[in-house]
C-alpha cells in the first residue's frame, strides 16, 4: 500500500463506526491485528500504560474476542436488546507515517430503552498497519472528555 492518504483513513474509520453501529461485531473483530490492544483509559491519565494506572478498558486480542462473544450472547443482559447506536467521526488527522498513527475526535449517541439517552464524546487514538492493500487495527484507545464517568452509564458496548 502507497503512503496512506487522510481521505483513505476517514474512509476505513467511517466503515468502522458503521460496523459498530449496525452491530456487525464480527466484521469489526476482523479489522485487528493478531496483536492488537483496545483501551479506553482513565480520562485523568490518558497517556499512562495500563500495567501502572487503572483502565476503563485494556484489552488485548483474546480479550476482545471475548468481549465480541460476550456483546453477541442473546443472554447478555446489559445489552439486550442491545443499545442503538450513531458514532460521528471529524478532525481525521494522520500524526505519525511510521507507525501509522492517526487520531479523530467522536461523538457517540447511544439510545436504550425507555428514552434513554447518552452521549459520549472524545477522541481516537489508532495505530494502524497495511495488510493485503487494506489498513488493520493495531491499536486502538477511545479517550473520554467527561471528567465524571458515572454519569455516562454503563460502557457494556464498544466505544
Amino acid at each position: 500500500m502507497a503512503e496512506a492518504t487522510r481521505a483513505e483513513v476517514e474512509d476505513f474509520l467511517y466503515q468502522e463506526a458503521a460496523l459498530l453501529d449496525a452491530w456487525r461485531l464480527d466484521e469489526w473483530l476482523a479489522l485487528f491485528t493478531e496483536d492488537a490492544t483496545y483501551r479506553v483509559p482513565s480520562n485523568d491519565a490518558p497517556q499512562s500504560d495500563p500495567k501502572n494506572a487503572l483502565f476503563t478498558i485494556a484489552d488485548d486480542i483474546r480479550r476482545i474476542r471475548a468481549r465480541v462473544a460476550r456483546l453477541k450472547d442473546p443472554h447478555a443482559h446489559a445489552e439486550s436488546p442491545h443499545s442503538r447506536t450513531r458514532r460521528l467521526i471529524s478532525n481525521v488527522r494522520i500524526v505519525e507515517r511510521s507507525p501509522l498513527k492517526v487520531e479523530a475526535n467522536f461523538v457517540i449517541y447511544r439510545f436504550r430503552a425507555n428514552d434513554d439517552v447518552r452521549v459520549y464524546v472524545g477522541r481516537y487514538r489508532y495505530t494502524l498497519e497495511a495488510h493485503d492493500g487494506k489498513f488493520k487495527i493495531r491499536a486502538r484507545a477511545a479517550i473520554l472528555d467527561s471528567m465524571e464517568l458515572a454519569s455516562l452509564g454503563t460502557v457494556s458496548f464498544i466505544l
